[in-house]
């Protein structure tokens, strides 16, 4: 017992000024570092989120298309939510996206081409269309893709 008292009872008295700063500068920039790694992992997640709903509504859209009767015209555009009187000329019963998707809307556009060359021309239907769809949330474009469609 008293080893251990000749051991606790020695010359130190404690943590200094100085040390005490030290350690909590020390301490204050790890919890730094740690909270700016949760902020941007925060923000990693939602982008990620944003971009994963973007591809979900253009595969669905693709499909409605690919789904849809090839429409002979010279080029179409239509949006979603739809502004009244402009949903698609074939299916006027798609007019709304889903309630998992706030603040996010879709336009599509079609585009005659030449078969030949896949050049663009807005003369008469030769059977190859370049679809065309655009994802935004909250008006900034967030995705854009494209694909063909054939009249078969």
């Amino acid at each position: 017992m008293t080893k251990i008292k000749k051991l606790l009872a020695g010359k130190s008295r404690g943590f200094g000024l100085i040390e005490a700063l030290i350690a909590m500068a020390i301490l204050g920039a790890i919890s730094g570092a740690f909270l700016n790694s949760l902020s941007t992992a925060y923000k990693a997640d939602a982008i990620a989120d944003e971009r994963t709903s973007a591809e979900s509504l253009a595969r669905s859209e693709f499909e409605y298309i690919k789904d849809s009767r090839y429409y002979e015209a010279y080029g179409f555009s239509y949006e979603i939510p739809v502004p009244p009187g402009t949903a698609p000329p074939w299916d006027a019963t798609h007019i709304d996206l889903a309630d998992a998707y706030p603040g996010y809307s879709v336009e599509v556009t079609g585009q005659q081409l030449i078969p030949a060359t896949h050049t663009p021309y807005s003369g008469p239907d030769m059977g190859i269309q370049q679809i065309t769809v655009e994802v935004y949330y909250q008006d900034e474009l967030v995705l854009s893709s494209s694909t063909y469609k054939i009249l078969r």
